[in-house]
């Protein structure tokens, strides 16, 4: 993640404090210096690190911390609060129309991930707020930006409107009317991006929000451009008064400065924030949880939200009353994998997680290669070998094999797997809690010993 070496020299800086039993100022003092060292090298603004060293320097050094009986702890709380501070504080959301459509403009430079990112909101703004989204093709010059806005809406579900290269003022005003008429509540103008700020991308932009008056401004920055994210975002602002930024790619091998210093620098907050390359791998993006992810506290709120929104209350009720019947079948097992692989990759998971290294599961994910496998076998069997294994004989082994071109020795595989799953589950049903996949074993993930599961773990 875009914060992880950050992450690594603040709990070093933090580690010495807290191996002092009380703390005298030129801890405090030797402390902070580490701290603006670790900013500096993760691009943050050098005004930024500056005034966000004094504030904490100045209220570190006050008598509730050096005579605490904690006063590490004291000092990681001040940190944790001004870096929330810094980012703004509060969630800050997309302001809704009274009057539909809620008309949200899309801007940045090129390759900051504008269409993209722009498609995974609206699909957000769908589950989250049950939205009707539209996306509108306003890029009539990058080669393919059409096509590709296209391809993301079909994959997602969402319609597009566009009318190919035609003025984008004209493309932006008639796209609020086929809103109207076909009942889209929110609409998306994906515009046109540069390499770089310049006279005739800024016009363009400034035509298109005087003919639409949108509700909302969103700027679109790539955190891992550093101080140029900043550059841009002041920019853009300048020109256009922007509403709130969405910083991409903050999954990458990345600084991820920008993140702390877009808000303080032009006083706009981050609102969300884009976090992989699947379509799904967008989020609100909440301050307070980035701290405690940056300072190694985890984040269970998000963690939580994201366990909710691949959680169906219904088939949850029904696996708790298969698994207390021991009547759980290979495609329930299918199922719940395919749950937890859309909650992410577990390094993602286990980032979250408080006091676990995340970079020592780095990679560990589901293998989609070995899940397409088991599906493979799951789909070659019939109904009731599904819900019976038991039945499975040499003869119909080497049908599913051959349905499936795998081999005898994967179904055999796969079925010894699925017992030692039952086993589990038949123990936790007289008195311990299920847990998904058998008892809390991720089977199926790449563990740290390097042994191999059902999965490819």
């Amino acid at each position: 993640m875009a914060f992880e070496s950050l992450s690594e020299k603040l709990n070093a800086a933090f580690k010495k404090l807290r191996g002092k039993g009380r703390l005298h100022e030129a801890d405090i003092k030797e402390a902070m210096r580490e701290v603006r060292l670790a900013l500096l090298e993760a691009d943050v603004s050098f005004k930024v690190v500056k005034d966000f060293i004094n504030t904490v320097s100045a209220r570190a050094v006050g008598k509730d911390v050096l005579e605490s009986l904690t006063p590490a702890q004291m000092v990681i709380k001040i940190v944790n609060e001004e870096l929330c501070a810094l980012m703004g504080s509060t969630n800050a959301k997309i302001k809704i129309s009274s009057k539909p459509p809620t008309v949200v403009m899309l801007v940045g430079l090129q390759g900051a991930g504008k269409t993209t990112n722009g498609a995974k909101l609206a699909a957000l703004m769908r589950k989250q707020q049950s939205k009707r989204p539209l996306l509108v093709a306003c890029d009539i010059y990058r080669p393919a930006a059409i096509k590709q806005l296209e391809t993301v809406g079909a994959q997602l579900d969402i319609p597009v409107f566009q009318m190919g290269t035609a003025n984008p003022v004209d493309i932006a005003k008639a796209s609020i009317v086929h809103a109207h008429k076909h009942g889209n509540d929110i609409v998306f103008l994906d515009t046109a991006g540069r390499l770089h700020i310049d006279e005739a991308l800024m016009d363009e932009l400034k035509n298109i929000k005087a003919a639409v008056e949108p509700t909302e401004i969103l700027l679109v920055v790539d955190a891992m451009t550093g101080q140029d994210a900043v550059n841009a975002a002041t920019a853009f602002n300048d020109a256009l008064g922007i509403d709130g930024i969405m910083l991409t790619k903050l999954d990458g091998d990345a600084r991820g400065g920008a993140a702390l210093s877009v808000k303080a620098i032009t006083g706009k907050p981050v609102k969300f924030a884009g976090i992989g390359e699947k379509l799904d791998q967008i989020e609100v993006f909440h301050p307070d949880r980035m701290a405690s992810r940056i300072l190694g506290m985890g984040d269970v709120l998000t963690l939580i939200e994201k366990a909710e929104l691949n959680f169906d209350e219904k088939k949850a009720r029904e696996m708790a009353e298969k698994l207390s019947k021991n009547k759980f079948t290979l495609t329930d097992y299918y199922e719940q994998i395919i749950q937890l692989k859309s909650m992410g990759g577990l390094s993602e998971i286990a980032g979250m997680l408080p006091g676990v290294d995340a970079k020592a599961l780095a990679g560990a994910s589901v293998d989609e290669k070995a899940i397409s496998k088991t599906e493979a076998i799951i789909l070659s069997m019939t109904p009731k070998e599904r819900e019976n294994p038991d039945i499975l004989n040499s003869s119909r082994k080497k049908r599913i094999a051959a349905g499936c071109g795998l081999q005898v020795v994967d179904i055999n595989r796969l079925l010894k797997q699925f017992d030692m799953m039952q086993t589990m589950t038949k123990q936790m049903s007289r008195g311990k809690m299920p847990a998904m996949l058998g008892g809390g074993k991720m089977t199926g993930m790449k563990n740290m010993k390097g042994k191999k599961g059902m999965f490819g773990f």
